[in-house]
């Protein structure tokens, strides 16, 4: 506080100031852990208990948020596993269930991407199963921030799908409460590593754009490579992402770290899951990184992120041929407008 604006402030009045700051946070503690981290921790403690087999509850909730969404989805799953139960020999019966789930699933990822000042933006995923275990959003967050991210839970089917919807939740509500990509992914990490298997865990890169700013900024917990395509060298950039996956271990406060990422105009940033470059064609030979960077400098040029997106598709189905889908596939596509 400045000298004047100090004077302009009785003396009596600042415990009164102090008081209320107190009593401020006091009540925003209260407020977060009854309407944030206590109905996760409910959610979260059912989810564990059907993971690692031991007795579980039906979660009674009207709310109609993420987090109401996730109880449903545990409540669908549960119901379906007690119906599949009592006739386990009907296969169809089973592969019926598993796709409400899928779509219960498909639903809490964008159907449309959202128009933010200064981007141009396209993905999609899609599951080697029916309940996959990639996952990728965009969030329009307060003070100007826009977050996306991809993600990759080990493994697939309905374990991976759970732990998927699971950081999928914390991202979309811990993007409310914090203004940077380290302070979401640590804290989504302490949330969720007492609450799922020790094997089990998800490699994960998030973007922040501040439209204010005009800045990009990105956080990697483990994943895949960032590509870069910078449009005046007409060159893309291999990045690493650093950081280590969600739920290795409980602290990754001095593993991560939020840096700026160089974005220029027309330049692109593309985001994948190891489905796209593990991906093997009849022969074993597996498409890589360096065919996908190459393929980007080729044709991004002139491309927007939907029509790129739609280029490396192709080549990706012409390279992989009749080739099982051995693993999930998500791609998400950046443009600098």
């Amino acid at each position: 506080m400045s000298a004047v604006a100090y004077l302009l402030v009785p003396k009596s009045a600042m415990p009164d100031v102090a008081a209320l700051l107190i009593l401020f946070g006091v009540l925003a503690s209260i407020y977060t852990y009854f309407i944030l981290q206590r109905p996760l921790n409910i959610v979260f403690s059912q989810m564990k208990a059907l993971l690692t087999g031991r007795p579980y509850k039906k979660i009674f909730t009207s709310r109609t948020d993420e987090i109401g969404v996730l109880a449903h989805f545990f409540n669908d799953v549960t119901k379906s596993i007690e119906r599949i139960s009592v006739d386990i020999t009907d296969g169809k019966r089973m592969s019926k269930e598993l796709s409400v789930d899928s779509d219960i699933q498909r639903k809490m990822l964008p159907t449309a991407m959202p128009k933010v000042d200064g981007l141009e933006i396209y993905g999609s995923t899609r599951a080697a199963s029916e309940v996959g275990g990639d996952s990728f959003d965009v969030i329009s967050a307060p003070n100007s921030n826009t977050v996306m991210y991809v993600g990759d839970v080990t493994g697939h089917g309905l374990p991976a799908g759970l732990v998927m919807v699971m950081v999928n939740t914390l991202i979309r509500t811990l993007a409310e409460v914090y203004q940077s990509g380290y302070d979401i992914m640590m804290n989504t990490n302490r949330i969720i590593k007492t609450r799922i298997e020790q094997h089990r865990f998800m490699t994960c890169v998030l973007l922040r754009w501040n439209t204010l700013l005009k800045k990009m900024f990105y956080t990697g917990c483990g994943h895949e490579h960032i590509l870069i395509y910078h449009a005046l060298p007409k060159n893309c950039e291999i990045r690493k992402t650093g950081g280590i996956a969600l739920g290795m271990v409980p602290d990754i406060s001095k593993i991560i770290r939020e840096d700026e990422l160089p974005f220029e105009k027309d330049d692109f940033i593309i985001l994948y899951s190891d489905g796209i470059i593990e991906a093997k064609n009849m022969t074993g030979e597996m498409f890589g990184i360096d065919r996908l960077a190459k393929l980007i400098e080729a044709r991004a040029v002139g491309s927007t992120p939907e029509e790129l997106f739609v280029t490396i598709s192709k080549s990706f189905s012409e390279f992989v041929g009749d080739q099982t889908q051995a693993d999930d596939i998500t791609l998400i596509i950046v443009k600098r407008t």
